[in-house]
């Protein structure tokens, strides 16, 4: 399964026309100790790079945007109750929303993991 990238540091990983979205590890552990996520609703319309969630830590609290326009199809409520799943697994069980994508050729404009960990080095 391929994964993309954004130049706000949330990942995308497509399975069929559903993809789970997240942020980064390296957004986490800018953030520092995630204490709360606030997730959007099952049902709702996001759009690409518009909010799609929120995520606060201990230094900062972080708009987290849709790298992809879609319709939210699952919230991973397990971090309502462990919001440091997002400092421990970001790419993985930190998880924040399915997302039923409505138009996948916006895909086309995010980075794969090649381009992502350059543009990481990049920012020095």
């Amino acid at each position: 399964m391929t994964k993309f990238f954004t130049k706000e540091h949330e990942w995308l990983q497509l399975e069929g026309d559903v993809a789970t979205v997240g942020i980064t590890a390296y957004a986490a552990e800018q953030l520092g100790d995630v204490v709360y996520v606030e997730l959007p609703d099952v049902g709702k319309q996001v759009t690409a790079e518009g909010d799609m969630a929120v995520v606060e830590s201990a230094k900062a609290a972080s708009d987290v945007y849709a790298p992809a326009s879609g319709e939210v199809v699952a919230v991973n409520d397990a971090l309502s109750g462990a919001p440091e799943k997002v400092n421990e697994e970001a790419e993985g069980a930190g998880w924040f929303v399915k997302l039923k994508l409505s138009n996948p050729s916006e895909l086309d404009a995010l980075m794969d993991e090649a381009a992502y960990q350059a543009f990481l080095k990049d920012l020095g």
